[in-house]
């Protein structure tokens, strides 16, 4: 082979070459800036929920607030009142329809069995008229909120004599 023949081929390797190299060079860009449209719509998204999840937090802190002036408002008119009983009636039904629309419900405890997922046993009681772990006397009442403990109910547990 000529060393002209031997030019001509590699100035035609080294231009494919180039041509490659351009391409891939085009690709790499293209696909960078596909990552980093991604990369600014991620961050977008996560300000966006950030910013969905604080004013959530803000609204439902805003109705508990709200519910917590109505019941100081009923309180401060019991406490006026000539007949502070029915106030406290009416006060405790307030509270009552308030729990019930919020899914909050007490949790029966004494004469079950102890539980340590819904109660916190205080002490305990030789008992021989019952029998053993069982909630003899409930000190503080307990909640469920939507099926999900919200606070156990502190009791007293009952265990046999030795």
């Amino acid at each position: 082979m000529t060393d002209n023949k031997k030019l001509d081929e590699l100035q035609k390797t080294i231009k494919k070459n180039q041509k490659e190299i351009k391409e891939l060079k085009s690709q790499l860009e293209e696909v960078n800036d596909k990552y980093l449209r991604s990369l600014a719509d991620f961050q977008n998204f996560q300000k966006r929920t950030e910013k969905e999840v604080i004013c959530r937090e803000e609204n439902t802190k805003r109705a508990l607030i709200l519910e917590l002036i109505d019941v100081y408002e009923l309180l401060k008119e019991a406490s006026e009142d000539k007949n502070p009983k029915e106030g406290l009636k009416i006060l405790i039904n307030n509270i009552e329809k308030f729990l019930e629309k919020e899914n909050i419900k007490p949790i029966d405890c004494v004469g079950q069995k102890f539980d340590h997922n819904l109660h916190n046993a205080i002490t305990t009681v030789e008992k021989n008229d019952c029998d053993e772990n069982m909630v003899i006397e409930e000190v503080k009442k307990g909640y469920i909120v939507n099926d999900k403990l919200l606070r156990p109910s502190d009791v007293i547990v009952s265990k046999k004599k030795d």
